[in-house]
């Protein structure tokens, strides 16, 4: 598709006010990894994930939310790679790594000492390549202490090669040692199970059964809320680290079209937010939305409402992806925002929106963001892939192609 000149009638805003972009050198294809370090000088230093190579991550200070600047941008050791996922605790990074095919190298994650952001220092390296592993695509690490995540292993050999990536928990407190100390996959998945394999999506659906987001909360430290792509969200109890129980598995594809992301507990409401990911262009895998559940009995999850999706019309034929896909996890570190009555997430082509689930029966937008098709879009319109919420109420986002940084203010 031929590169497209910005398109200022795709612009919309309601209750949300650009302040900054900024085009990160150059390098504007971000992934799903955004972490706010609040510096012991004082600064705020966005760290962000690219969603390819060559560029590895970026620090930008955005102390001034008006005025960011790039203080450091490192690259990938080679091109058949990406740096999808990132967290930060205090002046430790933790960085995951996933490589474009099985048995390449490096596959895993990284910790790095960002205390001087502008010269981040390695750590540490985990290997989790493998015959049948592609790495680490998503880390949770907020405690300082574990790391969640989606991976692959040296000895773990998938049925199927989509559902190559399950729940790994990793033991960080000597960082320069980390040691796995925790595993749980789809029983069936593996080579070797007893339980069956489990049915798949039709072919033009199925993207597999893989752990994506692996969250657990410092509230909660015995539950990890897991988006289990075409298996739907997945609640383990992980009080005995080393041997992780299901709990609940809350499964609606088929008939829906798969690829469950995120699984955001509102841990003072006994709600669950769940996001399903968009992952093909033009709205092929229409509906992907984000659910409410009601989480009161944490063995039965049940859905109540779904946030108002985007004007399918007005989007479908924009460019690109359309529909859901991340959302602000309220991460329990400092410098984050957090909210049980606000749900802000990510839409692809259908920018940045924010909503009121005061009532979780009837959610109501009351904020969005679509900008204008940034130059050079080969979509021909923005992609927004992943959004954090500071707490000062600034909303950063970022494209998935080249559109870089947009840094917003929520004035709802």
């Amino acid at each position: 598709m031929a590169f497209t000149p910005p398109r200022s009638d795709q612009a919309l805003a309601l209750n949300m006010r650009l302040l900054a972009h900024h085009g990160l050198e150059g390098f504007g294809g971000m992934g799903e990894g955004m972490a706010m370090q609040l510096a012991k000088d004082g600064r705020r230093i966005l760290w962000l994930a690219h969603e390819s190579a060559p560029k590895n991550f970026t620090g930008v200070d955005v102390t001034d939310p008006r005025s960011p600047r790039v203080v450091v941008q490192t690259e990938l050791p080679h091109a058949k790679m990406r740096s999808n996922s990132l967290d930060v605790v205090g002046d430790t990074m933790a960085v995951a790594y996933q490589t474009g095919a099985a048995g390449m190298k490096p596959a895993g994650f990284e910790l790095f000492d960002v205390s001087a952001p502008e010269k981040p220092r390695l750590i540490s390296h985990f290997d989790c390549s493998g015959p049948h592993s592609r790495g680490v695509h998503v880390l949770w690490f907020v405690d300082g202490e574990y790391i969640h995540m989606s991976s692959g292993a040296a000895d773990f050999q998938p049925r199927n090669p989509l559902d190559d990536q399950f729940y790994r928990i990793m033991d960080v407190r000597n960082p320069s040692k980390p040691l796995e100390v925790g595993r749980w996959w789809l029983p069936g998945t593996r080579e070797g199970d007893e339980a069956p394999p489990p049915r798949r999506l039709e072919r033009r659906f199925d993207a597999g059964f893989r752990a994506h987001n692996t969250n657990v909360f410092p509230e909660r430290p015995d539950r990890a809320y897991v988006g289990y792509l075409d298996a739907g969200a997945v609640i383990l109890d992980i009080s005995d680290k080393a041997r992780p129980r299901i709990i609940s598995n809350w499964r609606h594809s088929p008939p829906f079209n798969g690829f469950t992301h995120t699984v955001l507990p509102l841990l003072g409401r006994d709600l669950l937010v769940v996001s399903d990911e968009s992952i093909q262009d033009g709205g092929a895998d229409w509906p992907k939305l984000v659910w409410m559940l009601d989480a009161r009995l944490e063995t039965n999850p049940v859905p109540i409402a779904t946030l108002p999706a985007p004007p399918y019309q007005e989007f479908v034929r924009r460019g690109g992806r359309f529909g859901a896909h991340n959302l602000h996890e309220n991460l329990p570190v400092a410098g984050s925002w957090r909210s049980e009555q606000i749900v802000v997430g990510t839409f692809f082509n259908a920018g940045v929106r924010a909503y009121d689930v005061l009532n979780p029966y009837q959610p109501k937008e009351i904020a969005y963001f679509v900008p204008e098709a940034p130059r050079g879009a080969r979509t021909g319109a923005v992609q927004l892939n992943d959004c954090y919420v500071d707490d000062r109420r600034i909303v950063y986002t970022v494209d998935r192609h080249v559109g870089g940084l947009y840094i917003l203010e929520l004035t709802y």
